[in-house]
């Protein structure tokens, strides 16, 4: 086992450069953070949270781990958490799992271990923080926050309590982008001089209702959400009062309290500033995380950000930006840009140094080298660096809770993947180029700037 990286916290054991992690299946005689006995066959109870778009996917991959056990579920819905139940039971065969409306409810279990947490952005650091408080190893979802300041909160408190974190950005574990970090990493490129960042544009109607009110407004000859605004004949078509099934008054939770409307809850809370980031942040764990493990900046930043943007009406239905372009500056005179809805940036990571380039996207891979390109995996000459390499994201996480050491994607890391995002779109609500301390973790000399890197809670909410 490599020694620990001192520039890391004092509890993490990532690899130096060239060096490769190795996770031994180790089972100390406490498998978990709380210290209880060892369960039968040293197994992982897990308690999920959120059933949504990315809680059922997570939690399947789970079940099929035999050294865990999905024994709770989570959700406001209470359509939501039966089908979460429904399934969990179904695939065991019994009716063990227990349903739960409250989180905290849940995590105050002795026999839960850990935790996936699924939920919208605005629900994350509230979640989060209170799972790591109980000792609870913990499978998040990006970006870490809706903010960097609850961002902040997350890793103080995942680091003060010894938490084993996971985030969701699983392109870590396949293939391509290893790869294709590791190309960077090993220096084939050259000397990396600028980083594209293609992210998706416009808003995604994922849970497909909206065609269901475009035909309530179909008289008002309304076809964008983003154009309906408080006030209006159609706003007035989409509010409603919320369904039974659903506790809005607890979904809307620390946010602003806003009418109830169906379009912008499930899934689709993304394209709502009061409980999403829109495109931008919904990919920027994905993609810049991927370009920071090729850079070498899991721990590092930006120094300045400056963009511009497409906005609908900051009280639109649908308010997210739709398309901008980022520039940022990053340490080595390295330059990056962050684009959605630009034709020359593809979407992906790609990479550009003074002797080729590299770019990698789900179902996509290229290289200036052909030879670059064979294999599944770098050619073992070529690996001068050979990065932290996962055998599957949710078996990376129970690995980790056994080793104890940490997972490929660990909080610090979801942290700094995340922070290229807030700031680009800080950058675009003030007009102005942001300077960015990475060690303070301040913007510099900017005080209203500053003031979106937190936001109010809606009482009785409150972030310890």
């Amino acid at each position: 086992m490599k020694k620990p990286d001192s520039q890391f916290s004092r509890r993490s054991f990532i690899v130096k450069a060239g060096a490769a992690m190795v996770l031994p299946m180790i089972v100390p005689s406490c498998v978990v953070g709380r210290g209880k006995k060892v369960r039968p066959s040293n197994r992982i109870n897990i308690g999920v949270v959120g059933w949504g778009m990315q809680g059922p996917s997570n939690t399947k991959s789970f079940l099929y781990e035999k050294d865990c056990r999905v024994i709770a579920a989570c959700d406001l819905d209470k359509n939501a958490l039966q089908a979460a139940v429904d399934t969990i039971n179904e695939h065991y065969g019994n009716t063990d799992c227990t349903a739960y409306h409250d989180y905290r409810e849940m995590m105050a279990r002795e026999d839960i271990d850990a935790v996936m947490l699924a939920v919208p952005d605005h629900w994350h650091a509230l979640v989060a923080t209170e799972a790591a408080r109980r000792g609870l190893d913990i499978y998040g979802e990006k970006p870490l926050a809706k903010t960097i300041a609850e961002q902040q909160a997350i890793v103080r408190a995942v680091q003060k309590h010894n938490i084993i974190w996971q985030t969701g950005s699983w392109q870590r574990s396949q293939a391509p982008f290893h790869k294709a970090a590791e190309i960077v990493r090993s220096g084939l490129i050259g000397d990396l001089t600028h980083v594209e960042v293609g992210l998706p544009s416009g808003h995604n109607d994922f849970k497909r209702n909206k065609p269901e009110l475009l035909e309530k407004l179909s008289s008002l000859g309304i076809s964008d959400l983003a154009t309906i605004r408080p006030g209006s004949e159609a706003w007035k078509i989409a509010v409603s009062e919320p369904p039974a099934e659903l506790d809005y008054e607890r979904w809307i939770g620390p946010s602003r309290m806003e009418p109830y409307i169906k379009q912008r809850v499930h899934m689709n809370w993304r394209w709502n500033y009061n409980t999403g980031g829109g495109q931008l942040l919904d990919w920027i764990g994905h993609h810049c995380d991927i370009a920071h493990w090729g850079m070498d900046c899991d721990r590092s930043g930006p120094s300045e950000i400056e963009g511009h943007g497409e906005f609908p009406a900051a009280d639109a239905l649908w308010n997210t930006c739709t398309k901008y372009r980022i520039e940022l500056k990053y340490p080595r005179n390295i330059t990056m840009t962050i684009a959605g809805g630009h034709d020359d940036i593809k979407s992906g990571t790609k990479w550009i140094g003074t002797k080729g380039w590299v770019w990698v996207d789900r179902g996509g891979f290229d290289a200036s080298n052909p030879e670059w390109k064979k294999g599944k995996m770098l050619a073992e000459e070529l690996r001068t660096v050979k990065l932290y390499k996962s055998p599957g994201h949710q078996r990376n996480f129970l690995d980790s809770i056994k080793s104890r050491q940490p997972t490929i994607t660990p909080v610090e890391t979801a942290h700094h993947s995340a922070i290229p995002g807030h700031l680009s779109l800080i950058a675009m609500q003030t007009g102005r180029k942001i300077r960015w301390d990475n060690a303070s973790e301040k913007i510099i000399g900017d005080a209203e700037a500053s003031k979106l890197l937190s936001r109010e809670y809606r009482a009785p909410w409150k972030l310890a």
